[in-house]
């Protein structure tokens, strides 16, 4: 791939102080951005739709980055924003990459080995994708190069098979091929293989005609019927029956559907993308995969690595499910401690256990700042020097001597119980708190009323105050 970006990267330059010189702007086009001065706000926000990135020089503080926020938030416009300081302002360089900058550059560097890369970084991906509506982050090196390949093979058009750990994002990676691929005016189509009964998947896959089985009151297309013209996304495709896989291949080969209870076939045109989270070569040793259909799936095969694998992406993807799942005006921040610890955690759950921690994190977190005590782990650490919650998570440091472990390990057991009913009974409070009434609180902390109930009735029984119903 050409490094230069496309030529159409448009970037809003803001320099209230110097105006750029013929020389430097050559060093940008030459770096394929193509630069548009903008002298004020009021011009800044008519030119937004045209542009791909923003760069402002900074002086003496953030307050002219922390104004065009407040007015990307206004619009509700997302773009990436790099800021220019000057070297000896080391301390507003910080400042503002808190503030939400993608990017933190010199003042005076015009040079291409500084702006070629970081261009094709951001203002490629800008640190997200934008599709349908969701913005999808991509920073760290190894996303960047999965998704540049990415756009690659979605303009050719091959049957593609993404494979990686659950929770990693094998669906979004199937919408930006899809939104990066010439069908992105046809429909989206995804199917999880492995949520639906074995008796329907023939039926959801193919479709039925009128009376084909008892209960077929009418005619019902396909997925690959639903998907004529676009992407059909099978997730967990290693979860289909053997028998049902001969089928599945025939389709493929053949571009052809025959619903249930049908006679003629009928013409599809779909892109297919798969997806799975097992070594599909084990399931054909193993006889749970035809290895004719493995080769029919995977003409191009992307993987997608684990979060712990692209740490990078970790804060601007905990900010990004803060501004989305957030109900306030103003997406809250996270603490110095919080980003530590979010960087610490090793993500066996990978995006889907972040959006899960950024979800307790909002519920927890009265402030404008999302701190340490905040965080609660679907997977914690052993040995954590806090305290158990109600979801079998930990929050708190590390313990640094390795004789706590065992003397935690040995006893004290009545300490440890005291301090899960403490984590309970503070998570509790915060949801019933937060939410209009105990139904709601209890969605919020993924049980049920009924469990709600009981929690309540212990916790009392234990002497812990709880707030009055609603």
């Amino acid at each position: 791939m050409n490094d230069k970006i496309t030529q159409d990267c448009s970037v809003l330059w803001m320099d209230l102080t110097s105006q750029i010189t013929a020389d430097e702007r050559s060093q940008f086009q030459a770096a394929g951005l193509n630069l548009i001065p903008v002298q004020a706000i009021a011009d800044l926000r008519s030119a937004l739709e045209s542009a791909n990135l923003v760069v402002v020089r900074l002086t003496r503080d953030i307050s002219f980055l922390e104004e065009i926020l407040r007015l990307f938030r206004g619009l509700g416009v997302q773009l990436p924003v790099i800021c220019r300081v000057d070297r000896h302002r080391l301390e507003v360089g910080i400042q503002a990459m808190r503030a939400g900058a993608a990017h933190v550059v010199a003042s005076d560097d015009f040079s291409l080995q500084t702006w070629r890369p970081l261009s094709l970084q951001i203002a490629h991906s800008f640190g997200s994708v934008k599709s349908q509506g969701q913005a999808y982050v991509f920073v760290d090196p190894v996303s960047v190069k999965l998704l540049e390949l990415c756009r690659r093979v979605a303009s050719a058009g091959v049957t593609t098979l993404l494979t990686g750990p659950t929770g990693a994002g094998k669906e979004v990676l199937a919408r930006v091929l899809h939104d990066a691929s010439p069908r992105s005016g046809g429909p989206f189509v995804a199917l999880n293989c492995a949520a639906i009964p074995e008796s329907m998947v023939e039926d959801l896959l193919f479709g039925h005609e009128k009376g084909a089985f008892t209960g077929a009151n009418r005619e019902h297309r396909g997925v690959f019927e639903q998907a004529q013209g676009g992407s059909l996304f099978l997730d967990e495709i290693a979860e289909m029956p053997y028998a049902l896989q001969a089928k599945l291949l025939r389709v493929l080969q053949e571009r052809q559907v025959t619903r249930l209870g049908a006679h003629a076939a009928i013409s599809v045109d779909v892109r297919l993308i798969a997806a799975t989270n097992m070594d599909l070569q084990k399931a054909i040793q193993a006889r749970q995969f035809r290895e004719d259909l493995y080769f029919r799936i995977s003409t191009f095969r992307l993987r997608i690595p684990p979060l712990c694998e692209r740490k990078k992406d970790i804060l601007p993807l905990a900010r990004h499910l803060l501004e989305v799942h957030g109900t306030d005006i103003r997406p809250k921040e996270l603490s110095l401690e919080a980003e530590s610890m979010l960087l610490g955690h090793e993500w066996p759950g990978n995006v889907r256990e972040l959006s899960n921690v950024m979800q307790r994190a909002l519920v927890l977190c009265t402030e404008t700042e999302v701190c340490a005590e905040h965080l609660l782990f679907d997977y914690p650490k052993p040995c954590l020097s806090g305290s158990a919650s109600l979801l079998g998570e930990s929050t708190g440091s590390f313990g640094d001597v390795k004789e706590d472990c065992a003397t935690s390990l040995a006893g004290e057991d009545n300490e440890l119980e005291s301090a899960i009913r403490a984590s309970e009974h503070r998570v509790i409070e915060a949801a019933l708190r937060t939410a209009p009434n105990r139904i709601e609180a209890a969605k919020v902390l993924g049980i049920s009323p009924r469990t709600l109930r009981y929690k309540l009735a212990h916790l009392r029984d234990h002497g812990l105050p709880i707030a009055a119903a609603k």
